[in-house]
């Protein structure tokens, strides 16, 4: 019993002495919650199913087999990596919840339009990968909001064709540009030669029609042939007999084969600004004839003005004259007398 009752005793005694560590671990857990230092928010907000999300605010979902955009994202996401899926739709809305993205990675889906809205929140977005999808058309503005993008990335898509001339007027950061392996013959260059900082050009495995609506085209290459990475692989699929030659070989060549001779819209300008000129001097010839009708007028009026006050000095005059002939007369008639004074 003795033993016993020490043992109890011993255990009793050594109860108190786990309660303090309880009560500090409590504490400690309590002081953080109140200092507001949290896990990373990566984790705090959640990760998508079948992806992998650290505290560096990195998403990783490649090679899942998604077939729609990943949900219930992190906000403060800054690396989305989503290639090798199957999704057909980038959504706009939960798209922009993540304003803090910076780098995107869609590359190897299925997507097949993408648009201004798309993308209408990301303006710290610096690298955007649409490699291997099905896009067909690039819209005006779509990469507009995008201030900040610095890299652009948008090969092998086979059904692309169309590139709005504006879709990258905004980009001014824009240095490298990618569009190579894709379906397109024709490029208008107006808003990418002059961006200020663009550096690096991919234009190669498209069939490029090498005619007067490429003319622009070639002339740049040809003339800043440093941008172009691949600017020996960039070459013509057409017409037939330039088929294969490189776009910047047929800079000058176009040009003076475009301009040679002149087209029906050359006419057409020519006709109008004839008929410009023309009216333009009908007008000035019919304003001119009334003004000189109207100064004419003013001139004749002026004068009939003038006649009644000549008049009125003319009967005037002859009494003035008389006092002037009587002052000259007596001389004269003076004259006659002695005369016949003389006679007599």
């Amino acid at each position: 019993m003795n033993y016993n009752d020490n043992l109890r005793g011993q255990v009793a005694n050594n109860k108190p002495q786990y309660q303090p560590s309880a009560q500090s671990l409590r504490l400690i857990i309590l002081l953080i919650l109140v200092m507001g230092v949290a896990p990373s928010p990566a984790l705090t907000a959640g990760c998508p199913a079948r992806c992998v999300c650290d505290d560096q605010l990195v998403v990783q979902c490649a090679g899942q087999h998604l077939t729609t955009f990943p949900t219930e994202m992190p906000l403060s996401t800054r690396q989305l990596i989503i290639s090798n899926n199957r999704i057909i739709e980038l959504p706009p809305l939960q798209l922009n919840y993540l304003s803090d993205l910076v780098y995107l990675d869609c590359s190897n889906n299925s997507l097949t339009e993408i648009s201004e809205s798309t993308f209408g929140n990301l303006r710290k977005l610096a690298y955007l990968d649409l490699s291997f999808n099905t896009l067909a058309r690039i819209e005006d503005r779509t990469f507009g909001p995008l201030s900040s993008l610095v890299m652009l990335r948008m090969t092998d898509n086979p059904g692309l064709w169309d590139i709005h001339p504006d879709s990258f007027a905004e980009n001014s950061a824009l240095q490298v540009l990618d569009v190579s392996r894709n379906n397109m013959t024709v490029l208008n260059i107006s808003s990418l030669i002059g961006l200020p900082t663009l550096r690096s050009v991919g234009l190669s495995g498209n069939p490029w029609s090498c005619d007067c609506d490429n003319e622009d085209l070639c002339l740049w290459i040809q003339v800043e042939g440093f941008k172009f990475q691949d600017e020996g692989q960039t070459v013509c699929g057409g017409p037939p007999d330039l088929r294969g030659q490189r776009l910047g070989e047929l800079g000058l060549q176009l040009r003076s084969r475009c301009h040679q001779g002149l087209g029906s819209w050359d006419y057409l300008f020519f006709i109008a600004i004839g008929f410009v000129i023309f009216a333009a001097g009908t007008v000035s010839a019919w304003a001119i004839g009334v003004v000189m009708v109207l100064y004419e007028r003013y001139v004749k009026k002026k004068s009939e003005q003038m006649d009644p006050e000549d008049e009125v000095e003319q009967g005037a005059g002859p009494g003035t004259g008389s006092g002037g002939g009587h002052d000259a007369n007596p001389h004269g008639n003076g004259g006659l007398k002695n005369t016949g004074h003389i006679v007599v």
